[in-house]
């Protein structure tokens, strides 16, 4: 088996980052020539196309994101190494790619991932947000090293992964002062024809609230869908309605938006994963998420 060429992975690169030869040769200051003889090369010794045509530009094939993937962590590797060298900084710093689900709350994405950024160690940290089945395929071809979302890895998902469940929790309800007033009678009656917004169809938690509210002989006035918890948010800010969010960051919503709270239920439960490539997390600031979320946020207990 060949010795791979660290020369041509870096012409690989930089093709790669640019998005054409022509591009990569000027920052490379070799010729186009050099530069597409060297990759066709490289292409050849690994088997494997990694670019097709676009136009007049060039896109990665998904063996392509694959070496890309890898030649990110190397060539970040290498500069870190440089600057230890040149005695900058002599801590060695934590790389975390993490991808959030666009349906998972974002103060509850914070709290997930604060126990990261108190690592004695330096991070930094690449945080991604997306629908599920994107985030998924990044995973799969090692772009993240970590998904945080509010449902398993579907079984349907084309990928090899495991669900690492965080925790779970009951669901509280957050309206403007001027809103609740509207509605005074005792929760969750105060649901009733009050404008609700609700979670869009990627929420594991849109078919619980539906189904509650069908079970309590609930039916508030949909206002709104959205897909993005954080635009929710603001339009609960704003008055437009009711909406949901797990109660362990209930706290700091109605501190963050000036809303107060109409009730709660532990009759809707949220739970939280995340989805890794490994069986067992070995991560470091995985780990520390993995740990703070089961014996603090959620107060599971250690396993």
């Amino acid at each position: 088996m060949s010795k791979l060429n660290y020369k041509h992975l870096h012409y690989f690169w930089m093709v790669a980052k640019t998005g054409s030869i022509s591009r990569a040769s000027e920052q490379l200051h070799l010729t186009p020539q050099t530069i597409s003889g060297q990759l066709s090369l490289f292409e050849e010794i690994q088997g494997e196309a990694l670019f097709r045509k676009s136009g007049r530009n060039l896109e990665l094939t998904e063996a392509g994101q694959l070496v890309l993937s890898y030649a990110d962590d190397i060539f970040a590797l290498g500069q870190e190494l440089e600057e230890v060298l040149h005695h900058r900084p002599t801590a060695r710093t934590v790389q975390l790619r993490v991808g959030v689900s666009d349906a998972l709350p974002k103060t509850l994405a914070y709290r997930l991932l604060e126990p990261a950024l108190k690592l004695e160690q330096t991070l930094r940290i690449n945080c991604r947000e997306g629908k599920l089945e994107v985030l998924l395929a990044d995973l799969a071809t090692h772009k993240l090293d970590v998904v945080m979302s509010d449902s398993p890895m579907p079984a349907s998902a084309n990928v090899r992964g495991y669900s690492h469940q965080l925790g779970e929790c009951g669901i509280s309800f957050f309206a403007t002062g001027t809103l609740l007033q509207q509605y005074p009678q005792a929760f969750p009656a105060n649901l009733d024809s009050a404008p609700f917004l609700l979670p869009g169809e990627d929420a594991a938690l849109r078919a619980r609230l539906l189904q509650w509210f069908d079970q309590q002989g609930l039916h508030p006035r949909i206002a709104g869908e959205f897909d993005d918890s954080a635009l929710m948010s603001a339009f609960g800010q704003a008055g437009a309605g009711i909406f949901a969010a797990p109660t362990v960051v209930a706290d700091m919503i109605m501190r963050q938006y000036d809303l107060q709270l109409l009730g709660q239920t532990d009759e809707i439960r949220e739970q939280f994963y995340a989805i890794s490539v490994q069986r067992k997390l070995t991560h470091p600031a995985v780990l520390a998420i993995s740990r703070a979320a089961r014996i603090d946020l959620f107060a599971m207990g250690e396993e």
